[in-house]
């Protein structure tokens, strides 16, 4: 199975499992302000979190589920011109500090460049996780699932902005099915079509093919850097009925209201353990990891009802399928409608290594790529990861037509 988080099994996390009990006691540390800041973003080799956001235009987007209005955050990055554009939407790796700054350095490169398409990139938080609203839902794959599709087809998606002019245009679809291909609604008489591509870290990646699977998620081509489909505890301890009680009684426990933060604080939200994780396995190179990224990764652990999500992944409620056999289906099953892009990394762990390899001339991945970096190739190595995908967008988009 695939390892896909900042959330690792720490000592502390063998011990509940031994012993089921919650900690004596805790220290709650006081968060540092994660508020964005303004100051423009450089390209390089280094995460952009100490990069602020300069996005063309940042919002929220308001997504009703469950009798919830959530607050969405989301990023738009563009170049003004006043030609047509095309758009991105990059979704963020999973983890406990998922957050869209991960990819704010990739946006401004691609957005940047001097091909023949104005590219324009949105960014968008999960709900639950990096500054978009965290209610208290019970997360799991299918809930990540509908929120995608929901971003995407919903009638005032950020994404219906092509950037035409400032002209306004939508998006719809007819039916579908495996046998016969989609059509956007501009070819039978509506509103102009402006193509989607998809670019997705980790379990999101998967979680946007599932979805293509289904026929739910129309995209013209999908990227899948550093793909993963496993969380961390399944990985360690299995999956059996005993280990699936103990994973319910983990994720109740830190769900619950004063205990749940105490053993959140244990498990996830501390400033060494978030440290340990990134310089272990979600960057390659540990002289990568600043005390910048640790802090702001921190302070995210730090939001309101920011542990639900992380109980969630952590005991393997997101994870979009169950077995290496499902996680190459969903590539299989879009062979010949949408070009995929592998982005695998050099420095993954073994595990996850293991998963990205298997997808190297596998069905339906029309192109796999190798770049350095472990789990976060896009936060870490913002210019290579870059560069690929400019590559990929080249090839299948040539032109602005």
């Amino acid at each position: 199975m695939a390892s896909a988080a900042t959330l690792s099994v720490s000592p502390s996390t063998h011990l509940f499992f031994k012993s089921l009990r919650s900690p004596k006691s805790s220290r709650f540390l006081r968060a540092p302000s994660s508020k964005a800041s303004t100051t423009p973003l450089e390209i390089s080799n280094v995460s952009a979190v100490d990069k602020p956001s300069n996005a063309s235009k940042t919002g929220n987007w308001q997504w009703k589920f469950q009798n919830n209005s959530v607050n969405i955050y989301y990023e738009e990055h563009k170049e003004e011109t006043s030609n047509p554009s095309k758009s991105i939407l990059m979704i963020p790796t999973i983890s406990d500090v998922s957050t869209v700054e991960e990819w704010r350095s990739v946006a401004k490169d691609i957005v940047q460049g001097d091909g023949k398409v104005d590219w324009r990139a949105t960014i968008v938080d999960w709900p639950g996780l990096g500054f978009s609203d965290r209610p208290k839902i019970d997360y799991d794959a299918d809930v990540m699932e509908s929120f995608l599709v929901e971003f995407i087809n919903a009638p005032d998606s950020p994404l219906r902005r092509s950037g035409n002019g400032g002209r306004e245009m939508f998006i719809s679809y007819t039916s579908y099915s495996d046998s016969t291909p989609w059509l956007p609604h501009s070819l039978l008489g509506g509103m102009p079509y402006s193509e989607l591509v998809v670019f997705g870290g980790g379990h999101a990646a998967t979680i946007a093919l599932r979805a293509a699977k289904k026929g739910l998620l129309r995209a013209s081509a999908i990227a899948a850097v550093a793909p993963t489909w496993a969380g961390p505890l399944p990985i360690v301890f299995g999956r059996d009925s005993n280990m699936e009680a103990r994973y319910g009684v983990l994720r109740g426990t830190l769900r619950a209201p004063a205990l749940g933060w105490m053993m959140y604080n244990v498990l996830v939200s501390n400033e060494k353990s978030i440290q340990s994780q990134y310089k272990s396995h979600v960057y390659a190179d540990p002289e990568n990891v600043t005390p910048g990224i640790v802090e702001s990764r921190y302070a995210l652990t730090k939001r309101k009802g920011a542990r639900y999500v992380p109980a969630a992944f952590l005991t393997g409620r997101l994870d979009p399928v169950g077995s290496r056999e499902e996680f190459l289906e969903l590539f299989a099953a879009v062979e010949g409608k949408i070009p995929i892009l592998v982005v695998s990394t050099s420095g993954a762990p073994k595990r996850s290594k293991a998963e990205m390899d298997a997808l190297n001339g596998a069905k339906g991945v029309a192109k796999f790529v190798e770049v350095l970096g472990a789990l976060l190739p896009q936060e870490e190595y913002p210019s290579a990861v870059a560069s690929e995908l400019y590559k990929f967008l080249e090839e299948y988009f040539p032109n602005s037509s």
